[in-house]
């Protein structure tokens, strides 16, 4: 995201601003406290742990949900380009989403879309685009609540604790 402002949802109890570069070793340990087969398809990391950021993850494109009087970030929002072919640059892409286990239902994931929609608008785009497990109801229903629509499914894409799961591939517009 290349505008640096601070999203301040309505309720004022967190604020989203840019990821930087010293946030890494915070995002790297919420990741690891929110791994789920719920969202998550590649393997639970273990030690040695990679670094957070790198030559594909960059701060730049991450969104940081923190909350007033509590240490480290509660919640991450990575959104990028889906491609690097200049006919969609239009989109935008969630590729991660997650928020601590101490912030949940407090309205930060929502509050990171939001902030999100308004980041991908002011980069030019108009269309913004996710990819969520099918079991993950609790997600698919918040996206849902923010406009995204189903617009394809893989079936049994994948193989996760034990049994195939669906790969739902969801979009909306930014025009409204």
């Amino acid at each position: 995201m290349s505008e640096n402002h601070t999203y301040t949802p309505e309720n004022h109890l967190f604020s989203i601003r840019p990821a930087v570069f010293s946030d890494g070793d915070a995002l790297a340990e919420l990741d690891r406290e929110t791994w789920s087969t719920l969202h998550a398809v590649m393997p639970k990391p273990q030690p040695p742990y990679s670094p957070f950021f790198d030559d594909r993850h960059r701060p730049e494109d991450f969104l940081v949900a923190e909350t007033a009087g509590e240490p480290g970030p509660v919640g991450y929002l990575r959104l990028v380009p889906p491609t690097p072919l200049a006919c969609n640059t239009h989109v935008r892409q969630i590729q991660g989403l997650a928020v601590a286990g101490r912030a949940r239902g407090k309205g930060v994931a929502r509050g990171l879309l939001r902030a999100a929609f308004a980041a991908a608008r002011a980069e030019g785009a108009n269309r913004m685009t996710l990819r969520v497990l099918g079991h993950n109801t609790p997600a698919r229903a918040l996206y849902e609540s923010e406009g995204f629509v189903v617009e394809g499914v893989l079936r049994g894409e994948f193989f996760l604790g034990g049994r195939y799961v669906d790969d739902v591939m969801m979009g909306r517009s930014l025009d409204r």
